[in-house]
């Protein structure tokens, strides 16, 4: 070899180690800056890329009815999930899901070629489609434990109960007050995946607030009997359809305690699938719903003179053959009646000889026996959206309102106002708050 070309090769040797020589340095001191400045936000950065978060809860509490039967209870069901970054045909995996999971293909293939790591294919899936996905063997899903609420007795109380979302909290009735009670504590739980997303290590980490791991929340126990609120519920049925009414309420209460029996609605739904119902048919119509009472406020009435002493007990009213006028306005009877007892005037439902009655009694002693009877006034029961009904205060009342009060118009009530002001007088004139629930108990106790 010639010494020019041998001059010429050793300069290439030289530039060529000088080039890498200097990238290495780059990359040292690249290495060392990441290593000594950057290692702390590093080490973060990899630990939320790696690491994961999941929230447990604990098992909402059991509704029992008085005898502790089980009305409501949290079973352990399963949710499906998928990570679409390990999918390889989201199209072709939709199809096969679709028809298992009575879902639709174009809503599963969004979801499936979705850019996100984690979506949700569908919540709380029965042990039949669980099985059935399974054998698919289909790769980026994930089968996640959860909780799913179960109403045993199906419509039975549906409206009393209520019922949870997807999320397990509480949406309508004992189910929304009471969620708290019945909910269970959570417990966080850390988890390390690799990089196609499967769990390696596991390392649970609970709030000081929480317990070690979740736990399950309180049981209640209810005032309903389950045998007379199936009685009531089927009486109900049968009478709005013999009547063909829209609708209608029972309500079976302990006159000597205000315990609530039975709360029987009709239309019926099935909180299990209360999304199949209308939401109209969700709601506790006997606590949320004013009405005007009509004729069973007589009653009420003939309590406000009795109890005023406003007239002799062997008074006799004259009732005006059925057409009684009062300014411009005729108040009439469905048949026509001339002299009555208050006695009869109560058995023939008359509301004009309760305006007579009502005439003797007065308007301020009307009135304060009606809040007396609680009226106008929430009953405090422990359901949740119980309305106030109204009743003005009679210095507004105009000379008609004065007669057609007394027999159940120009003011509203709710079907557990009636109801309590009714047990009263069976109760001897003693007022009892309704309620409910009439026990907590801790979520490890069962009923023996």
């Amino acid at each position: 070899m010639k010494a020019s070309k041998k001059k010429a090769l050793n300069i290439r040797i030289f530039v060529v180690g000088c080039f890498f020589g200097f990238l290495f340095a780059i990359i040292s001191v690249k290495a060392f800056y990441l290593h000594v400045f950057k290692g702390p936000w590093l080490s973060k950065r990899a630990a939320t890329e790696y690491r994961i978060s999941s929230v447990s809860n604990g098992k909402r509490g059991i509704i029992y009815d008085r005898n502790y039967h089980v009305m409501a209870v949290t079973i352990d069901g399963q949710s499906i999930a998928a990570h679409p970054k390990k999918i390889k045909n989201p199209a072709k995996n939709a199809r096969l899901l679709a028809n298992t999971l009575d879902m639709k293909t174009a809503t599963l293939k969004k979801r499936l070629a979705s850019n996100r790591s984690f979506v949700w294919v569908k919540r709380r899936v029965s042990p039949r489609e669980t099985k059935q996905i399974q054998k698919l063997e289909l790769e980026g899903l994930d089968f996640i434990p959860e909780h799913d609420r179960h109403y045993t007795k199906r419509t039975l109380a549906a409206q009393v109960i209520g019922f949870t979302g997807t999320d397990g909290k509480g949406l309508e009735g004992l189910e929304y007050s009471y969620n708290k009670y019945l909910a269970g504590t959570q417990a966080r739980s850390t988890f390390i995946k690799d990089a196609l997303g499967r769990r390696l290590t596991h390392n649970e980490k609970v709030d000081d607030r929480m317990a070690s791991s979740a736990s399950s929340g309180n049981n209640l126990i209810l005032t309903l009997d389950q045998t007379i609120q199936y009685i009531s519920e089927n009486v109900l049925k049968d009478t709005v359809e013999q009547f063909r009414a829209k609708s209608g309420i029972a309500i079976v209460m302990n006159p000597t305690t205000g315990a609530v029996l039975a709360l029987a609605h009709y239309p019926e739904f099935n909180p299990n699938t209360f999304r199949d119902f209308d939401n109209e048919q969700w709601r506790n119509r006997a606590i949320t719903d004013p009405f005007e009472p009509g004729s069973t406020m007589k009653v009420f009435s003939a309590a406000a003179a009795i109890e005023t002493k406003a007239f002799p007990n062997d008074t006799i009213f004259y009732c005006e053959k059925g057409a009684y006028k009062i300014g411009r306005n005729t108040v009439h009877d469905t048949k026509p009646h001339a002299w009555l007892t208050l006695e009869k005037i109560i058995k023939v439902s008359s509301n004009i000889g309760m305006i007579k009655v009502s005439e003797k009694t007065g308007a301020m002693a009307l009135y304060n026996t009606f809040r007396k009877f609680g009226f106008g006034k929430r009953t405090g029961i422990d359901c949740p959206g119980e309305t106030a009904g109204s009743l003005s205060d009679y210095t507004k009342w105009s000379d008609i309102d004065k007669g057609t009060i007394s027999f159940g118009h120009g003011l509203s009530v709710s079907a557990i106002q009636l109801v309590t002001a009714t047990c009263a007088i069976a109760n001897g004139g003693i007022l009892m708050k309704p309620y409910i629930v009439q026990a907590h108990n801790q979520a490890n106790w069962r009923a023996g």
